[in-house]
């Protein structure tokens, strides 16, 4: 039996061992009746004027689980149920393999739990593998042309891929430790994973791709990059195949569509060919750098720099009237970096390495934003928001290569900037100074002006005068929302599955992982593997 002892608080020179020490301490157990023990999730703590450490440890008992838990009635003691590999249950034949639509974090696992149960899935991707992307995609850091198949969002990895690598996630869905799992299985550090905010990096989670990549080959899957799908075919009701942008057709039962958030011309395809597409809310904002020696001392205090102590990181909100500004995506010693992914547009996102240790931190200060706010006429309306405001930073900036970027102080007081003051822009193809009120609607412009200061308040220094904003950050999430019925199917075409952060399911690396799982448990549910 696995059970987790959770809020063990001990000081920060404590190790793991004297963790597991005193969890077995609070559940009254000797060391002889322990077959297993290892920290299952690590946190720091500052909050009573010292710094210690918090850790959750589990532990593999020869007890009963009925007079440990339900005994004790300890409730920082429950009993582990270890994610468990879904496995085929289905018996109808497919007469052609699955197919995914989208090699990111839903694609990817999607493709991953099917190879491993004999389904031998055919990814379509419309953009480059990572080798080719890096490629495009340094070439466009560099002030070259935007490649519109192989960019940050298109690729192999998906827009995750240059995100940091960020495991948190809000879903309390137990596949979430099977993602976890998953990763540590192909490369993910441990230590990184058992963080309370665990992370990768831009530059680890690469390898880890190319390794799940390469399983799904070896089970019998194919990943087929620089494949766009262009067109859904189905018949009587039910899925038949999917056309790409050569003009090739690849036969289907089922299909898994996991575009992500940025595949605009798919919507549009959708919309059009009569798919029950719903606006849904999402966010909008700028990046705001700080140096993140400053967000050290602010979170950290006395203690910030000491060894073994994580670069800080924060979290920060405010609602006022229905309507909320939220920090997101929150880079510790990052980098903002060029999201387009259309000609003529700028878009801002955020990513760190394995390390974290750029001078910079970076967040997206993001205002909600509701069907209500850009209209519903269209069900692609949020989408044709997202892109007004992106070409309006292309406009703002003059065509120039760089973002629009305006110092907090200035943005406050209406003014466009004229110089920097401590922090240095990290946007690799430069930044050019604008007003950001220009390429901004007027109430995200107001809602991020009233919460700045509650923000400075939470977090000494946050509301700095040379607090750089870099815009705009559009693609929070899918500005929509492709119906789907308990079964995970689309109504009027059964066989096909919409999945993860493009099809409305999902917000974030984990979360679309977990939605990808889910999609081929659908698919195994009807349908018996593929017969070799």
């Amino acid at each position: 039996m696995s059970i987790i002892v959770s809020n063990i608080q001990l000081p920060f020179a404590s190790t793991n061992e004297d963790a597991v020490s005193e969890a077995l301490k609070r559940i009254r157990a000797s060391d002889s009746l322990c077959r297993a023990a290892d920290v299952h999730k690590l946190s720091f703590d500052l909050r009573h004027g010292h710094l210690s450490k918090v850790y959750a440890v589990e532990l593999t008992m020869d007890l009963d689980e009925e007079i440990l838990v339900d005994g004790l009635g300890l409730p920082e003691v429950k009993l582990r149920s270890r994610p468990v590999m879904p496995k085929p249950c289905g018996s109808q034949k497919l007469e052609a393999p699955p197919v995914i639509v989208g090699f990111g974090p839903a694609g990817l696992f999607a493709a991953l739990v099917l190879a491993e149960n004999g389904y031998c899935p055919i990814v379509l991707e419309r953009g480059g593998d990572l080798d080719t992307r890096d490629r495009k995609v340094d070439a466009y850091f560099g002030g070259g042309a935007l490649d519109l198949a192989s960019n940050v969002q298109f690729g192999e990895g998906g827009a995750g891929t240059y995100s940091d690598g960020k495991l948190t996630t809000r879903i309390s869905d137990p596949r979430s430790q099977l993602v976890l799992e998953l990763l540590g299985k192909y490369g993910a550090e441990r230590e990184m994973l058992i963080r309370a905010k665990p992370h990768i990096g831009t530059d680890r989670l690469k390898h880890i791709v190319r390794a799940m990549r390469q399983a799904i080959g070896e089970l019998g899957g194919k990943v087929c990059f620089h494949t766009q799908v262009t067109d859904i075919l189905y018949k009587n009701g039910r899925l038949t195949g999917l056309k790409d942008s050569s003009g090739q057709i690849h036969p289907a039962q089922v299909s898994v569509l996991a575009t992500g958030h940025s595949a605009r011309d798919t919507f549009v395809m959708l919309r059009d060919r009569g798919f029950d597409i719903r606006p849904k809310a999402f966010s909008v904002g700028v990046r705001a750098e700080h140096r993140q020696a400053d967000i050290d001392m602010a979170l950290y205090g006395k203690y910030a720099g000491m060894p073994g102590l994580p670069v800080g990181e924060y979290t920060l909100s405010r609602r006022e009237n229905g309507r909320a500004c939220y920090s997101f995506c929150m880079c510790p010693g990052g980098y903002v970096v060029a999201a387009a992914s259309e000609p003529d547009s700028v878009v801002t996102n955020g990513m760190s390495y394995h390390a974290r240790s750029g001078r910079n931190a970076n967040a997206a200060i993001c205002v909600s934003v509701e069907p209500g706010d850009f209209g519903s006429g269209d069900p692609l309306a949020g989408m044709y928001f997202q892109r007004e405001i992106e070409r309006a930073a292309f406009a703002a900036v003059a065509g120039a290569q760089g973002a629009p970027a305006q110092l907090w102080g200035d943005f406050r007081q209406k003014r466009v900037s004229k110089k920097l003051g401590r922090v240095e822009p990290t946007y690799p193809r430069g930044v050019v100074f604008a007003d950001l009120e220009r390429v901004l609607p007027g109430f995200v412009c107001d809602m991020i002006k009233a919460s700045m200061p509650a923000f400075g308040r939470k977090l000494r220094g946050f509301d700095a005068y040379d607090t750089l904003f870099t815009g705009p950050e559009t693609r929070t999430s899918s500005p929509i929302r492709l119906m789907r019925g308990e079964d995970m199917m689309t109504p009027g075409v059964d066989g096909l599955i919409p999945c993860g952060e493009g099809a409305g399911y999902a917000g974030g690396i984990v979360s679309a992982a977990v939605d990808g799982i889910r999609a081929a448990e659908a698919v195994m549910t009807r349908y018996a593997p593929i017969e070799k």
